[in-house]
């Protein structure tokens, strides 16, 4: 009996503490982490979430850019760090599920080094081209690169834009040739200047250059049109199949972070972008708020992982 009550104690002790930890969080400034630099979509919907974050923890919480190494520099700082909730990581789908694909050797494990907090937002990529491009839809873009092969290049920042590119070069067998940059922002300013030919960006980057008519934009990788450009194609319906990509953005803390601290940040997040005015500037990014459990995001990572490794090995797709 007295073994009975004094492992009930100690249960009851463990659990309190638990709890105790997930009612301190946050004590001090948090950062969260971005594999990509300033500008992009991923930073631009940080900064949205920060911001909102700051108020309702009562604390500063900083964007913090880390990009390099194909999106490995972010996803391993935050990997290495302790797991005490104040360093996060803004994870996109690219270094988290697609680089797994196609990379044999990574610094970090997507499913092993993480606890999986929350996917923040989904969206499509566009195929946008410089207005100066003589091409008015897929089929003369496709002709137009394999015309002119020394002029036929793409912008990619990571894994996702690059094997959506490639998946791309297979499904039209057009050789559009790798061009790497440091963020969206970047390449996508730099098919406007004609710098590149194409790219495949998230929509936040693009928005602007689209409306006022400085990019073109051929087709969307949703399986709908985007409501931000109706008159834009799918790209099925610009007559290539199989090329359907929606792109993610989550937060994930170190593996060993406490699971009180996990849900008191997943329960913050979801109530932030629930928000009318938070979830009203995501919408406005192109980004369709989701703010799942942290189980259901472990799942979906598990099965978005599972996904791209079926489409490099069909596409024989490698990074290395």
């Amino acid at each position: 009996m007295r073994l009975i009550v004094r492992l009930a104690g100690c249960f009851l002790l463990a659990f309190t503490a638990t709890a105790l930890q997930g009612q301190a969080y946050p004590s001090k400034p948090s950062r969260l982490v971005i594999p990509f630099a300033a500008g992009g979509g991923n930073d631009l919907v940080a900064r949205v979430l920060t911001a909102s974050l700051a108020k309702s923890f009562g604390q500063p919480y900083i964007v913090e850019n880390r990009p390099g190494a194909n999106g490995f520099v972010a996803p391993k700082h935050v990997a290495d760090s302790a797991p005490d909730g104040y360093t996060v990581l803004m994870g996109p789908s690219g270094p988290m599920s697609v680089s797994p694909a196609i990379f044999s050797k990574m610094p970090y494990s997507p499913q092993k080094d993480f606890a999986p907090v929350t996917m923040v937002g989904s969206f499509p990529l566009i195929l946008i081209v410089s207005q100066s491009l003589p091409v008015r839809n897929v089929a003369e873009l496709v002709a137009y690169a394999k015309a002119n092969p020394n002029k036929a290049n793409y912008g990619s920042t990571a894994a996702t834009f690059q094997l959506t590119s490639e998946l791309f070069n297979l499904r039209t067998g057009a050789k559009f040739q790798h061009i790497p940059y440091k963020s969206s922002a970047d390449f996508t300013t730099a098919v406007m200047t004609g710098e590149i030919t194409i790219a495949f960006t998230d929509p936040p980057p693009a928005i602007g250059m689209l409306k006022s008519g400085k990019i073109r934009g051929l087709a969307v990788t949703a399986a709908k049109r985007h409501p931000f450009w109706p008159d834009v194609p799918t790209m099925a319906e610009a007559g290539i199949a199989d090329m359907e990509v929606t792109i993610w953005m989550g937060l994930f803390l170190p593996a060993a972070t406490p699971p009180a601290i996990v849900r008191r940040l997943r329960d913050e997040v979801a109530k932030a972008i629930g928000e009318p005015q938070v979830r009203g500037k995501l919408e406005g990014l192109g980004i369709a708020p989701v703010g799942n459990q942290p189980d259901e995001f472990a799942k979906f990572l598990a099965a978005d992982i599972a996904r791209w490794t079926k489409v490099a090995k069909t596409a024989n797709i490698k990074a290395d």
